[in-house]
């Protein structure tokens, strides 16, 4: 549409570019393509150029079309004014309501120009960093003839694309305009997201789902309403102003009119003369449309300058030439258009400088398909640029009612969300929307959607089940509420009752040959010593603190040293006891001094002195294991050095060993009570035992690795007691006739 606006006398008809002061200056008001705009702006530069008298500057132009950069050029268009409000926002506008919906895998279609060009860049410097990504992008060619043999390509790469939210940007009457029209011929169920100004959204399939958000998308410049703009329309005869009645949903009225007769009055209304009201109450839009209201906008700007035109004129003498007083005029005129900025009749700011320009508010209308091709717009919400961060895209309420389940919103994402308990691992050479849900590692959590990261809980607290939270973890050591606790106290003390029984009894006894043989004071110092050692596995039970720590090990490896130093002066005594028997040995002498006797003492020291080194230099302390068991953070105590520690432990090993080989050497012996089988056996156990600690109490972590220790502790003085001193109660108790001198005497051994 042009209209060229005349304010030079109609009598001066000659054309503009021969002479200037016959002019037929004006303006010419240019759209909605920017491509016309753009060749007529070129042709007025080659017209304006020819020009060699005064005043060649004569004709302006006001595009009403939709902003473009491109005609911003003051070089290339020097005599071109946009009347519409920038739109360099669209693209983050649009960004803004697809993350709002979650709709990160979209299409996009484009005009092959530099607008397309130019909303693409803006649209990907725009999603770049919120997790958008274009499924494919049509670049719709402007040729017809070269649109018409990609057609196809265009539609196969839509309808084989997994998104459901399609971009389309462009303007009206193209190739673009078109496919679209095609795309929705063909079926093609999509969100459509578009800048295009359609009055009818055709379907043609006549297929539309009430409970569906299907439908198209509008971002269109907010305005406010013009006043009395519907009444008119509403008002107006179809005879009085004849219009094109396919404009005004003709096939909507048939409808109407053919299968639902009641909803009409009277047949009078299906006619095309009739008042438009009651194509109002059927729901028709009425509202102005974008490329009306700039022009409405365009013919006040026009008005405004010429206002104010007239009202700054001044005489002119009467003897200058009449072209010399036009132009001062024309200028004069042009000037004030340039830098005109005011506020029209329905309250928003115009302005047609650039520089003042500022960016526009977007309504946006989602437009439903009914059969028949009938378009409602709703207006389901507005974005403006100017609001804080986070505030910039309102949706009214009804939208926010669909995106609750009233109505089901389709998702457009090339991979499902991952959720809580999930983390994203991309796939390599695919977009960066494209990913695989993958759990979290263990004691790591997310506990949001489509987490790129796991989070490593605290070390006070332990990943749930789900992997979604992080719980506190209970403090717990080995107690004696706890079953195991409170079962290996109750045998360490029935042990050591045992044990102190046994000694009792060999108290009781001491006179008789069987508690005689082999050393009395040896056994009684062997009796205390594993009495003590039931009653320190109590010491790994119970809150730990620095005291009990240090007592744990010092303790136990200070009675067991004991305990088997013990073992080996009594095999030795039993050794040296059979030598000073046999004719011709000269050993009685160590037997009587008691040099065996010695050997607990030594040992022992030496065991003294590795136990201060430690405790010297690296002694136990309280630590907490939060590692070992699921949930739960255990109190332990600490070795300190773990050299000091297998030092104590491989020297109480190594006199294990030295006493087994010497009881094992001597275990034929014809003594009388077999006492060198019985001490023999009772290493083969003890050396058992720990030789099977070592690897479990390494393989076992937490309130597990102090059972393994007590229950070795247990396990090795009942064997020690067991072996040694079960055999000899026995005889003390139930085979009393065989503990006598006549026994001894007859040298007779005794095996059980």
């Amino acid at each position: 549409m042009i209209i060229f606006l005349h304010w030079a006398a109609l009598k001066y008809r000659k054309l503009p570019n021969y002479s200037c002061k016959l002019v037929g200056c004006g303006i010419l008001l240019t759209g909605p393509t920017w491509a016309a705009s753009s060749k007529i702006g070129t042709f007025l530069k080659i017209f304006h150029h020819a020009q060699v008298r005064l005043c060649y500057k004569c004709y302006k132009l006001i595009h009403y079309g939709p902003f473009h950069p491109i005609l911003s050029d003051h070089y290339q268009y020097p005599h071109l004014y946009q009347i519409a409000p920038k739109n360099t926002r669209l693209a983050f506008a649009m960004v803004s309501l697809l993350l709002h919906f979650n709709w990160t895998w979209v299409g996009l279609a484009i005009p092959d120009d530099d607008q397309g060009t130019q909303f693409l860049s803006d649209l990907r410097e725009n999603i770049q960093g919120n997790e958008l990504c274009l499924a494919f992008v049509n670049v719709i060619s402007l040729n017809m003839e070269l649109y018409n043999t990609r057609a196809e390509i265009y539609y196969k790469q839509i309808v084989t694309s997994l998104a459901n939210v399609v971009i389309i940007y462009g303007e009206m009457n193209s190739t673009l305009e078109l496919s679209f029209i095609r795309w929705a011929y063909l079926g093609i169920q999509r969100i459509w997201i578009t800048t295009l100004q359609l009055d009818v959204i055709t379907n043609m399939k006549g297929d539309f789902m009430l409970d569906s958000f299907l439908g198209t998308i509008v971002f269109s410049t907010h305005h406010h309403e013009i006043p009395n703009f519907k009444k008119f329309i509403q008002t107006m005869s179809t005879s009085t102003y004849p219009i094109d009645i396919s404009l005004l949903k003709s096939e909507w009225m048939n409808f109407n009119c053919s299968e639902k007769e009641s909803k009409c009055q009277s047949q009078s209304m299906c006619l095309p003369n009739t008042s438009l009201e009651w194509y109002a109450d059927q729901g028709f839009d009425m509202a102005m449309s974008e490329e009306h209201y700039n022009l409405y906008n365009a013919v006040y700007a026009w008005a405004y300058a010429l206002h104010e035109t007239l009202f700054q004129q001044v005489d002119v003498q009467s003897m200058t030439p009449r072209y010399l007083l036009d132009c001062p005029k024309v200028c004069s005129f042009y000037h004030a258009l340039k830098n005109i900025q005011f506020i029209n009749p329905v309250g928003d700011l115009v302005t047609v400088n650039e520089n003042t320009k500022i960016d526009a508010d977007y309504d946006i209308l989602h437009m439903w398909n009914f059969p028949r091709g009938l378009g409602i717009k709703v207006k389901i919400g507005q974005f403006s640029p100017y609001m804080n961060i986070g505030q910039q895209l309102y949706l009214s309420d009804k939208t926010k009612k669909w995106t609750t389940g009233s109505r089901q919103i389709p998702s457009s994402v090339c991979s499902e969300t991952c959720r809580p308990g999930f983390r994203k691992f991309w796939q390599e050479g695919k977009a960066a929307c494209c990913f695989d849900c993958f759990p979290c590692p263990a004691n790591e959590i997310s506990n949001n959607m489509d987490m790129d990261q796991c989070v490593k809980c605290p070390i006070d607290q332990y990943a749930n089940k789900k992997q979604t939270h992080c719980l506190k973890k209970t403090v717990t050591f080995l107690s004696y509420e706890d079953p195991l606790g409170m079962a290996l106290a109750c045998l360490a003390l029935c042990f050591s009752a045992l044990t102190a029984l046994v000694l009792g009894v060999f108290v009781k006894h001491q006179d008789t040959p069987i508690v005689k043989a082999n050393n009395r004071t040896n056994s009684y110092i062997l009796l205390i010593s594993l009495k003590f050692c039931f009653l320190c596995s109590l010491l790994f039970i119970g809150y730990p603190n620095i005291v009990t720590c240090i007592l744990q090990q010092v303790t136990f490896a200070v009675l067991f040293t004991v305990a088997v130093s013990t073992v080996l002066a009594k095999t030795i005594t039993v050794v040296l006891a059979f030598k000073t028997t046999a004719p011709g040995r000269k050993m009685r002498g160590l037997l009587v001094s008691g040099a065996p006797n010695f050997i607990i003492p030594i040992c022992t020291l030496i065991q003294l002195v590795l136990c201060g080194i430690w405790l010297g230099t690296s002694p136990p302390f309280v630590d907490t294991d939060a590692h070992s068991e699921h949930g739960h953070i255990i109190i332990v105590c600490n070795k300190g050095s773990v050299t000091a520690f297998y030092s104590v432990l491989g020297y109480l090993g190594s006199l294990a060993v030295g006493s087994f080989t010497v009881a094992f050497l001597a275990r034929n012996l014809p003594d009388t009570f077999n006492e060198a089988k019985f001490l023999t056996f009772s290493m083969l156990v003890f050396c058992s035992v720990w030789l099977t600690f070592l690897p479990v109490y390494h393989s076992t972590k937490g309130k597990a690795m102090v059972m393994v220790e007590v229950f070795s502790i247990l396990v090795s003085s009942v064997g020690l007691l067991g072996c040694i001193f079960f055999p000899k109660c026995y005889i003390i108790l139930l085979r009393p006739s065989r503990n006598s001198v006549q026994r001894i005497k007859k040298k007779q051994p005794i095996y059980f």
